[in-house]
């Protein structure tokens, strides 16, 4: 074997115990200085923050929960006042046209007998010249003026009786008419616009008995004794 080859085996190195010693030692600090075995430095401390925070969380839920709550209630509130200020706008405006329709109704009925007094008195013909001119006249001007405020007379002789609009005052017995038409009218009816605000009164015609069938029933048997069978 060559001398180099010799030398290169039999290379050793000296380290002394102390050397040694101190290397690890060494080591032992470093890790210690990495925390590699031991707990990190303030983990509990962001632990106990990371609790803490989640608390807030939560507490921020629930209030956040109890605040849609609040507002939906609110929502609600509203949307019901909303639509109640509607039904009272739809039935002010109502009202106020049943105002301005009907409002003179009560008046109405307080002038009607006026008219009637002036028809008594054309129709009897007792008034006659200028003075029963100037009565019809002013008739006229009655039944105009109230027809410009939707007021309107009709007249029944010759229908078919209508419990609506008709008051039967007399029944008059006739075989010139069905039964059940209106053959005189004592005070005139009126309506103003749609409404009825007088019915009229009339007399309505029933079947005259004299023309009216009578059906004969047989003789009843007297009393105790069997009818005779044919």
């Amino acid at each position: 074997m060559s001398e180099g080859k010799r030398d290169a085996k039999e290379v050793t190195v000296d380290v002394s115990d102390d050397a040694i010693r101190a290397a690890l030692e060494s080591v032992e600090r470093e890790e210690r200085g990495a925390g590699i075995g031991e707990p990190l430095p303030g983990v509990e401390q962001l632990e106990k923050e990371l609790k803490e925070v989640r608390a807030q969380l939560d507490l921020s839920v629930e209030r956040a929960r109890e605040t849609l709550d609040r507002l939906k209630e609110s929502h609600e509130r509203y949307l019901r006042s909303a639509a109640d200020l509607e039904n009272y706008k739809r039935r002010a405006v109502r009202e106020k046209e049943e105002v301005e329709r009907f409002g003179i109704q009560k008046l109405l009925r307080d002038l009607l007998p006026v008219i009637d007094n002036l028809d008594r008195a054309l129709e009897r013909g007792e008034l006659k010249g200028p003075l029963g001119e100037g009565v019809a006249a002013t008739r006229r001007i009655f039944e105009e003026t109230l027809g410009r405020y939707g007021v309107k007379g009709f007249t029944t002789v010759g229908e078919s009786f209508d419990p609506t609009r008709h008051e039967a005052m007399q029944q008059v017995e006739t075989s010139e008419v069905a039964p059940g038409t209106v053959v005189s009218e004592m005070v005139r009816g009126y309506l103003l616009h749609d409404r009825l605000v007088r019915p009229a009164l009339v007399a309505v015609a029933v079947a005259s008995i004299a023309h009216s069938e009578v059906t004969e029933l047989p003789p009843a048997a007297p009393s105790g004794d069997p009818q005779e069978t044919p």
